[in-house]
């Protein structure tokens, strides 16, 4: 895959740094022991770091041990791992006893929960959308330090797993939808890009940001026409700029909503993670005025649903049909690519994990790494993350003072 080469091009807070550079080390760093469960989550397929990440942690130093079977649905053999110089075990308590670090995809699941170690630290994604109380007051209890994918963000703004995740989704997004239109899976039997004489699909995306850029993108490649709406005026303007206008663009009023729902084919919720959805923004009236047939894949769902008709659904069984409209609502929708995915996470995971062995202490690797003190949402007992802290009505407290205050 080329991580090598590759991970010298990372751009970090203090500009591009070359392996080299990364290879000079203080003198007393963290003794990393990084851990990698096998994903309990219903039809979650990805692992967290591929074999060729985990040789490239083990060259830096960290000790990885990860469970028999975690790599199996991306086809990633326990040889492979051993092979890379991981530490395979067949029991997750010993896992979780041995590692100081814990790295999964999804956020831990309530029989994972008990497993913890105060003082360990968590990297996983959160998902607002269902995150429960629960959790994070086991996390709090258990004096763990966790990171969200969803917030680890770069000095520029950027949220580097979060953009990575959503090129897949906002792909996938395309590709499914192109399925149920399909005439056997009871969509209205348009093929997405038409041909000579006979109109292509209308597909409508709800958000500018990266997966409706990609989605925008599949979907026009492939001959639809694609209508994309946003509540903000300059990320319409780019993307105008971006097709050189080969889309409509529209500001994300309940008037505009309601017109382009009625043409639409296919309207794809692509919300950003930033922000928290209070409410949906398509109403179940705006749902029903829909063409027979017609899809929604709601791909905001697991941060909040984008349609007041939209509920959890899983790879297993990914879409059900309300007032005539097929629901696709997977939370976990590049699952579904697992292999590319774990790759793409494991290529995007790598110089965040690095980091982890820059210093000796927990709170000193937060306090010289901006991205890594961005995505923090529990540390010392608090929520550091406003948003988690309102969904879930524990304290919140800012990063900031408590690692002055270490």
């Amino acid at each position: 895959m080329g991580y090598t080469s590759d991970i010298g091009n990372i751009e970090f807070e203090l500009g591009a740094k070359t392996l080299e550079r990364w290879l000079i080390k203080p003198e007393k760093t963290m003794n990393i022991v990084l851990g990698i469960p096998k994903e309990r989550a219903q039809d979650e397929r990805r692992v967290a770091i591929s074999p060729p990440g985990v040789q490239i942690l083990v060259e830096h130093g960290i000790q990885v041990v990860i469970e028999e079977s975690a790599g199996k649905f991306c086809n990633f053999t326990d040889f492979d791992y051993s092979e890379a110089g991981a530490l395979v075990v067949n029991s997750i308590d010993e896992l979780y006893n041995q590692a100081n670090v814990i790295v999964k995809v999804s956020p831990p699941q309530p029989e994972e929960l008990s497993l913890l170690i105060p003082g360990q630290m968590l990297i996983s994604a959160v998902h607002l959308g269902t995150v429960s109380n629960h959790m994070i007051k086991t996390l709090l209890d258990r004096n763990i330090t966790a990171l969200g994918f969803e917030f680890i963000e770069t000095r520029d703004g950027e949220l580097p797993i979060v953009r990575t995740l959503s090129e897949i989704a906002g792909s996938l997004a395309i590709q499914t939808a192109a399925k149920y239109l399909e005439t056997g899976y009871g969509g209205s039997g348009i093929l997405l890009g038409g041909i000579a004489g006979v109109p292509p699909a209308h597909v409508t995306i709800i958000g500018a940001g990266t997966v409706g850029l990609f989605a925008a993108q599949d979907a026009l490649g492939l001959g639809a026409q694609v209508t994309v709406i946003d509540k903000e005026i300059n990320r319409l303007r780019r993307f105008e700029a971006f097709f050189n206008r080969h889309l409509v663009t529209a500001i994300a009023n309940e008037h505009y909503i309601s017109q382009v729902a009625k043409m639409s084919d296919v309207i794809i919720g692509a919300l950003s993670p930033r922000q928290k959805i209070s409410k949906p923004l398509v109403s179940e009236q705006v749902v029903k005025s829909m063409k027979p047939g017609s899809v929604i894949i709601d791909v905001s769902i697991d941060q909040g649903a984008c349609f007041a008709t939209s509920r959890h659904t899983s790879h297993t069984n990914p879409i059900y049909v309300k007032h005539g409209v097929t629901h696709y609502c997977v939370p976990n929708i590049p699952s579904a690519v697992a292999k590319t995915a774990s790759f793409a996470l494991t290529n995007t995971l790598l110089p965040f994990l690095l980091k982890l062995t820059e210093h000796e202490t927990v709170s000193d690797i937060l306090w010289k790494s901006h991205s890594l003190r961005k995505g923090t949402y529990v540390f010392k007992g608090y929520v550091t993350k406003k948003i988690v802290s309102e969904l879930t009505d524990l304290p919140f407290r800012e990063i900031d003072m408590l690692l002055a205050a270490c």
